[in-house]
């Protein structure tokens, strides 16, 4: 188990180390911690985030098998985010929805995609025992 102190790293690819700063920072509300030429470093809720600058992405991209996010675990942190990224019109890849109704596993979710086409999902779980 990791302690709160750690933190979970990701390094993504973007096009345009701007438009990834607009959709993180000023769209979801995430810290900039670093910039260089080549990447931005980001505090995305609580872990790191690195966009790296690259020639070339996914131009098609499928929710399955690769995206990323977090799991909030105080449903007013998930409905917060949501009426954020409404309020910046930040493009959702999957509307939010309902999965699993009925089931212990049951919760709520929104995709978004970012200007380099990464997917990130947004999900809060009925029962918080659910969440890994």
């Amino acid at each position: 188990m990791r302690s709160p102190l750690n933190v979970f790293h990701l390094a993504i690819p973007v096009l345009d180390l701007d438009g990834a700063r607009r959709f993180y920072v000023e769209g979801l509300g995430c810290t900039l911690a670093r910039r260089y030429a080549d990447r931005i470093t980001l505090n995305f809720f609580g872990d790191q985030v690195v966009c790296h600058l690259c020639g070339r992405v996914d131009a098609a991209p499928q929710f399955y098998p690769r995206h990323f996010g977090v799991t909030f675990r105080a449903w007013q942190d998930w409905e917060r985010l949501l009426n954020l990224a409404r309020a910046h019109n930040l493009p959702f890849f999957i509307d939010p929805f309902r999965r699993f109704e009925g089931q212990p596993e049951g919760h709520h979710a929104f995709v978004l995609r970012d200007p380099s086409n990464n997917l990130l999902e947004f999900k809060h779980y009925d029962d918080p025992v659910m969440m890994y």
